[in-house]
């Protein structure tokens, strides 16, 4: 099996909000159907979805990689509905923080050492 492409359903508990929250990280949104945005930035994409499960939600991880790590911080840092930020940590992998965004969906957000 070759695989192609990949991509995360993430579940929204208010779609609205959870779409403003993604468009305001850079992400770009597309329509899908009224349940469903596919949200796109660079070669990554995700689906947004109007789906919550507050055990899901809570308990979904995903890893963001980005090439600047501080211009990934300010844009969170002003995300509306953003339910968690935690400061930048360094690794010995690259640097790090944590976003929990507005379904409770946790977010590693890493700048990785090339």
């Amino acid at each position: 099996m070759k695989v192609d492409d990949i991509k995360v359903f993430i579940p929204s508990k208010d779609f609205e909000v959870s779409k403003a929250f993604y468009t305001s990280l850079g992400f770009k949104g597309a329509f899908v159907t009224d349940d469903l945005q596919l949200f796109e930035n660079g070669e990554c994409a995700f689906f947004l979805q109007r789906f919550y499960n507050q055990q899901f939600a809570e308990n979904l991880m995903l890893q963001l990689c980005v090439v600047d790590i501080n211009e990934a911080y300010e844009a969170a840092a002003s995300a509306p509905h953003a339910q968690k930020l935690t400061s930048i940590q360094h690794e010995r992998w690259g640097k790090v923080f944590y976003l929990s965004g507005p379904a409770g969906e946790l977010w590693h957000v890493t700048e990785l050492v090339r």
